[in-house]
């Protein structure tokens, strides 16, 4: 076990109480939201020496360093695009601290290099990534960020000539892009961070090698902080989709066809999702869940005068369509029944054609696809096998492999089983269970859980190089399917939806109890992980029931559920948590939120919070305010540290070798607490 300073960093108390819907809420460390005060920086750099004295004196950390670097170093594809049998793609080879930007002409063709940011001159955390190519495949839109921030800027590159054109968009928020058909204008809805109307939200056209401030005002939607504008690109018109973030999200859409005055309203107040995708032939094709809670696609028909008609093309089925793309002139549609994946085939008129290969343990994510051509594109994965990028061809009905990251890991050793628990409510939850034969057989072993329990997503077989180190040390990873996802369709997600939303922490704790009861491992070896909405959940899991966990990795999480929506863009996630504007929302959040839920005078299990300045998703305040409140209650001898770091956010971009500190890190520090051999 490494050492640990005497006592954490001191955190001064100082209080402030808000009176709530009659209720007085306190909040011990609400100094620490401003993030660039002189006190919080200093209390940042004091909380990285406490947590670097402890990770340094790790024992065995080099030989983490030295796997996790050979796990990780590995060339690796992803961001794929197409445009007339051409490739663009990011790809990264070993050794490199960021992936490029490609090019293949072909599908066998040399990778060609448009976009290197290491010849940027502006350091290591600088990232690209295609976004959009040119209807004539001249011109290739790319984003470029700076270490794991939410905003890019977005430059403008003539793939012909290789040269980057002065069209290109700063630092802010891309809503939406779509190039004109004749590659010689845009359109884009964009907010810039230094924008003096930030809530000013409209479409402008601008002509290449025009400047900028001619840029043409083409649509406004208004100007307000609850309200977005995206663009819908089309050939012979353009969509203009506005949601609203009000009581509850109300969604209008505008057609715009070129060469017309004015966009006209196809739905207005909408209470449903609508995702819509326009046709070279003039259809609008959607996504919808009105009268359909597992979602239909429909098409869209338009009669001036008279409120747009629905025609189902892909009726509702008994799973979510977790995503859907149009290939050639087939509607390709995604679904996970019971945490597998199934990918279904039809015509245009919603004629059901067959369904996708794919193997039954796999996860598949669909990729690029569009209109002109046959060619499917997806990502399949599973516990054991690193992500493949695949291509389909519809019409010989096979799958072939196009590029894949060949991770050092002898996949042939594990496996996975899956089972189920009875959750609080008596309700059957299943759980996978992934280790080496002898694991699975029984235990009690090291054991690593995680989950999400939100948004409707799915928990399916994915690859993690996280978890194969610790699978290849003899753990047990368990992940179960708790409510709140959609693996057992809609109502598994409205079960622990907004108010009900403590559901979700109780089929999590169900699950580690139920480990701990069949001796499948102990509470000295169960450690659980998790960021962002699932930074919530394992924040929930040890604040409401500490003695269960020996180690928690909560990485860039919402813990504070009382003031979570005042910051950032986090007003837009109403529906799912609900906010404390809200009595009836305000009551269940403060039952449950992490911060406000720490008890002085109780024994922690070891706690690793991470987090960073770049993060405009879940606000690193999260992080700040939930370690000085851990540490000032804790009573045990584990550790509480906090990993922070300037350029981390959201977003994965952190070069190659701060990525293998950053796993090198979180991996010592389970390995320790677990005692693991390294």
């Amino acid at each position: 076990m490494s050492a640990m300073m005497e006592s954490p960093p001191y955190s001064p108390v100082e209080t402030v109480t808000d009176i709530l819907h009659g209720k007085s809420v306190s909040d011990a460390y609400r100094w620490l939201e401003d993030q660039e005060s002189p006190r919080t920086r200093d209390w940042l750099a004091d909380q990285a020496r406490y947590a670097r004295f402890y990770l340094d004196s790790i024992p065995g950390r080099e030989r983490i360093r030295a796997r996790i670097h050979d796990l990780i170093d590995v060339e690796s594809y992803d961001s794929l695009q197409t445009s007339a049998g051409r490739y663009f793609f990011r790809k990264r080879l070993p050794g490199q601290e960021q992936a490029c930007i490609c090019l293949r002409e072909g599908l066998h063709g040399e990778d060609k290099v448009l976009i290197d940011p290491a010849q940027r001159g502006t350091g290591p955390h600088t990232a690209v990534k295609p976004v959009c190519i040119s209807p004539d495949g001249r011109l290739l839109l790319y984003e470029v960020k700076q270490g794991g921030e939410r905003t890019g800027k977005f430059e403008l590159l003539d793939i012909r000539e290789r040269e980057t054109l002065p069209d290109g968009l700063p630092r802010g928020h891309l809503r939406g892009f779509a190039f004109a058909p004749d590659s010689k204008a845009f359109y884009y809805a964009h907010a810039a961070v230094d924008n003096d109307r930030p809530y000013f939200h409209a479409a402008y056209k601008h002509i290449l090698g025009a400047n900028s401030t001619a840029d043409e005002e083409v649509f406004v939607a208004g100007e307000d902080k609850y309200l977005q504008l995206y663009i819908v690109p089309g050939v012979e018109q353009l969509g203009l989709l506005v949601t609203r973030f009000a009581e509850e999200t109300l969604v209008d859409f505008y057609l715009w066809p070129f060469g017309r005055n004015d966009p006209e309203p196809v739905i207005r107040n909408f209470t449903h999702k609508f995702v819509p995708i326009l046709l070279r032939s003039c259809r609008i094709l959607a996504i919808t869940d009105y009268n359909a809670p597992n979602s239909r696609i429909v098409e869209v028909c338009c009669r001036r005068g008279s409120d747009a008609e629905f025609i189902d093309l892909v009726k509702e089925e008994d799973a979510p369509i977790q995503s859907w793309v149009i290939c050639g002139q087939r509607i390709v549609v995604s679904y996970v029944r019971g945490s597998q994946t199934e990918i279904e085939l039809f015509n245009l008129s919603g004629r059901r054609l067959g369904r996708l290969p794919i193997t039954m343990s796999d996860t598949v994510r669909l990729l690029a696809a569009s209109e002109d051509s046959d060619e499917l594109w997806f990502e399949q994965e599973s516990f054991v096998k690193p992500i493949q990028i695949r291509s389909y061809h519809p019409g010989a009905a096979t799958t072939s492999l196009w590029a894949e990251r060949k991770v050092p890991f002898d996949s042939k050793q594990f496996s996975h089983v899956q089972v189920r628990f009875p959750a609080k409510d008596g309700s059957q939850i299943p759980m996978f269970l992934v280790g080496r034969p002898e694991v699975l057989e029984g235990g009690p072993h090291p054991t690593l859980m995680t989950s999400y329990g939100g948004y409707g997503v799915p928990m399916t077989p994915q690859f993690s190089v996280f978890v194969a180190f610790l699978l290849e040390r003899g753990c047990l990873f368990a992940l179960p399917n708790i409510r709140g996802g959609s693996e057992c369709g809609v109502n598994w997600h409205q079960a622990a939806k907004r108010r009900n939303r403590q559901v979700a922490f109780d089929d999590f704790i169900a699950a580690a109890t139920w480990l701990i009861e069949k001796r499948r491992t102990g509470s000295e070896k169960l450690a659980i992980f998790g960021g962002s909405n699932c930074g919530l959940l394992v924040g929930a899991a040890i604040t409401q029931s500490p003695a269960l966990f020996r180690a928690v990795l909560c990485m860039v999480p919402i813990l504070d559920m009382v003031r979570y929506h005042l910051f950032d863009n986090a007003y837009a996630w109403r529906e799912e948590f609900g906010n404390a504007d809200d009595p009836d929302d305000f009551a269940a959040l403060l039952r449950y939120s992490p911060y406000h839920n720490v008890r002085d005078g109780t024994a922690y299990p070891a706690t690793m919070i991470v987090s960073g300045d770049a993060d405009q998703s879940c606000n690193p305040l999260h992080a700040r305010k939930m370690t000085a409140r851990l540490q000032g209650a804790n009573v045990s001898a584990h550790p509480i540290i906090l990993d922070y770091s300037r350029h981390r956010g959201h977003a994965p971009v952190l070069p190659l070798r701060e990525r293998v500190e950053a796993l090198t890190d979180r991996i010592a520090f389970l390995c320790a607490q677990l005692q693991l051999p390294v």
